[in-house]
């Protein structure tokens, strides 16, 4: 749940792991979300199964959050079934389709009853499009900022002070939310904006009838110990 207090000056946003930025093409942007850390992991593991010798192989991607205390975590993942054989591209494709497919429900698990009654960040404005923003950073640009033109901490405030909070803008697809400068457009509305070219690169894989790609687990539950679990999240 983003808040006011982790707004950052996004000029230095590629120095920074954490914090929240606004830009003038992707709109809000969550810095740990855009991390591309879960991407990173997910590739290692194609690769792994690629190398392993099996006919096919099976990987699992999820997505979780933890409760305030941090001492629980709980979340989604999703497992599908590979034939080994992939080329680069193909293993890029297939990640793509892993993570969206996954960040769609694990928003929806955040915007579910009862969790919706202590959080507003199922779907909020700013989340698909950090997790897309952090798949490109792994696979295509690790600094993209200045192509996405950050503003000034004194100007996000600005934007959030106008607007309202982005936990109450939410945003059910990976293209940006943007929201209009209030100074120069007074009577202005959140709109929907245009991904850059560097974030239309990959197309997600879609071909589920060839036998490449097989879902094992289509849309799996978890909870685990915040630190230290066992089970598979990313």
């Amino acid at each position: 749940m983003s808040k006011r207090s982790d707004i950052t000056d996004g000029r230095d946003a590629g120095n920074q792991r954490s914090g929240l930025i606004y830009t003038k093409v992707l709109g809000w942007i969550d810095l740990g979300h855009a991390r591309g850390e879960d991407i990173r992991r997910l590739l290692r593991d194609i690769d792994a199964g690629e190398s392993s010798g099996q006919e096919r192989y099976d990987v699992a991607y999820s997505q979780s959050m933890s409760d305030p205390a941090m001492t629980l975590k709980m979340g989604k993942f999703i497992k599908w079934r590979i034939k080994r054989g992939r080329t680069y591209a193909e293993r890029q494709s297939i990640a793509l389709a892993m993570m969206m497919s996954l960040a769609v429900k694990f928003e929806r698990l955040q915007a579910s009853f009862p969790i919706n009654l202590v959080t507003d960040s199922g779907f909020s404005g700013e989340d698909l499009v950090s997790n897309l923003l952090g798949f490109y950073r792994v696979v295509t640009i690790q600094n993209p900022f200045p192509f996405l033109q950050p503003v000034s901490k004194e100007e996000a405030l600005m934007r959030w002070d106008f607007y309202g909070k982005i936990g109450s803008w939410k945003n059910e697809g990976f293209t940006p939310l943007l929201f209009p400068d209030p100074e120069r457009f007074r009577y202005a509305h959140p709109r929907k904006g245009m991904l850059p070219a560097f974030m239309r690169t990959v197309t997600p894989w879609s071909d589920f009838r060839s036998g490449i790609v097989g879902i094992a687990t289509a849309n799996g539950n978890y909870m685990d110990s915040a630190k230290g679990g066992v089970l598979p999240y990313a």
